[in-house]
């Protein structure tokens, strides 16, 4: 079953046309990345080039059935003496030969060579598999980074336009205080370069959430329409056991999957080499067909033979200059070098793994931190609002709550999608990711 076909049940729980909404949820975009992103679509092709490879048409079991024919004109000056004395002299004499055969070729025993060739090509279609899946995860880790990034974004957008809004609201009670010499001048042109400031803030950060939603449609295979949102919501899992995921990353981790399966290749290869130490034998068959028309010296003037013939050969290569011993050597070797290759991926693997697990907990905390300082920021703004309403404190405290509290809103959206990210990236080295429910 190619990779395509594993994940179509996914592509089955979006039934619903996606453009009859504009949020683009993560489950539908899994589903349009596995269907038109590029490096997705490339890799099935060589999932399906390697599938044609493992075929028994390709595996040398298969006798060879071959179609001759010919034909042969002659013309002649022939002088011809026979036993009685007589002599004939013959200018021109014509004479032609045709055949026609299907021949059958089969090799019945080769030493098992063929047998762990076509052992190799099963498993370099089942590597190839394993190739396919890890660009599948790599490409899901894309997508949701660029995903998370279009939701950061947009959730800044909508903290920035808030900020604007109460700067705005600001300005125009300076102006109203001002009107009515309760306020000097001073209050209202601070007041309007900080509504200039939140106002390019909002234009570059809008900008900013357009070039992600192209850099997201790009992941995609191209095929949202302009002014699509997303689903900004997120939540993570709280009761990962470090010691079952670490036992499914040594089970499921893609590398080293390939790994195994690459030893297992290599394997074979050191089998099928030796096979040249054996005989071969084969089986060859024939139905032909052959017609003489001889000229007028031949004692017979036309023959015609049809048949079947058949017979076994034996091929044996005693020696054949050390070639099959060197090629012998070099498998072992190989082999050798995929094994230590299997070691540095594990020693690396356990590196990844805690480094990836002690980064998740770590961002979940951070962003655990930045919600409480949410609370904090947004009760502080709302006292500092009030006070200067009543014009207990100055335009410059004000100010720096309501910073305050846009930076806290803005590192709060940063690292809730950071902590998701790192998730991911923890699923993805314990081979998990595709499994998820998105």
């Amino acid at each position: 079953m190619s990779i395509k076909l594993h994940f179509f049940y996914m592509l089955l729980m979006v039934q619903f046309p996606l453009f009859a909404q504009n949020i683009l949820t993560q489950k539908e975009a899994v589903a349009l990345a596995l269907e038109n992103n590029y490096g997705i679509k490339l890799i099935n092709t060589d999932v399906e080039i390697a599938k044609n490879n493992a075929d028994i048409l390709n595996s040398g079991y298969l006798p060879s059935v071959t179609g001759n024919a010919g034909a042969i004109y002659n013309r002649d000056n022939t002088e011809a003496e026979f036993a009685d004395g007589r002599v004939a002299v013959l200018n021109g004499a014509e004479s032609s030969r045709y055949n026609a055969s299907v021949d059958l070729n089969y090799v019945l025993f080769d030493g098992l060579g063929r047998s762990y060739n076509y052992k190799q090509l099963k498993g370099v279609e089942q590597l190839t598999e394993l190739q396919a899946r890890e660009t599948i995860e790599l490409t899901m880790l894309q997508l949701f980074t660029v995903y998370f990034n279009v939701a950061e974004l947009t959730e800044n957008v909508k903290a920035l336009n808030q900020t604007l809004s109460v700067s705005k609201d600001r300005l125009q009670r300076a102006e109203y205080q001002f009107d009515y010499g309760q306020s000097t001048k001073l209050n209202v042109l601070s007041a309007e370069v900080d509504v200039n400031n939140d106002s390019i803030t909002v234009m570059n950060t809008e900008q900013q959430l357009r070039n992600s939603k192209r850099d997201l449609n790009l992941v995609l295979g191209n095929v949202l329409a302009e002014g699509f949102d997303i689903d900004t919501f997120v939540s993570f899992n709280n009761i990962y056991n470090k010691e079952e995921l670490f036992k499914k990353t040594l089970l499921n981790n893609v590398s080293l999957l390939q790994a195994e399966k690459n030893i297992a290749i290599s394997s074979y290869g050191i089998k099928a080499e030796k096979s040249a130490y054996l005989p071969t034998i084969g089986l060859i068959g024939s139905y032909g067909w052959n017609r003489n028309n001889n000229n007028a010296a031949a004692f017979v003037a036309t023959s015609t033979n049809t048949g079947i013939s058949g017979g076994l050969n034996l091929r044996w290569n005693l020696f054949d200059g050390g070639s099959t011993i060197t090629r012998v050597k070099n498998a072992k070797v190989n082999l050798e070098a995929q094994e230590i290759r299997k070691e540095e991926i594990q020693v690396t693997l356990s590196r990844d793994f805690n480094n990836a697990w002690d980064n998740y907990q770590n961002r979940l905390e951070i962003y655990k931190l930045e919600e409480r300082n949410i609370k904090t920021s947004q009760n502080n703004f709302n006292r500092t609002q009030e006070k200067f309403r009543l014009g207990q404190i100055s335009f410059v405290e004000f100010r720096l709550a309501q910073v305050n509290l846009l930076n806290a809103e803005i590192n709060c959206n940063r690292a809730r999608y950071f902590a998701k990210i790192a998730e991911l990236e923890m699923l993805q080295i314990s081979g998990e990711l595709l499994n998820v429910a998105f």
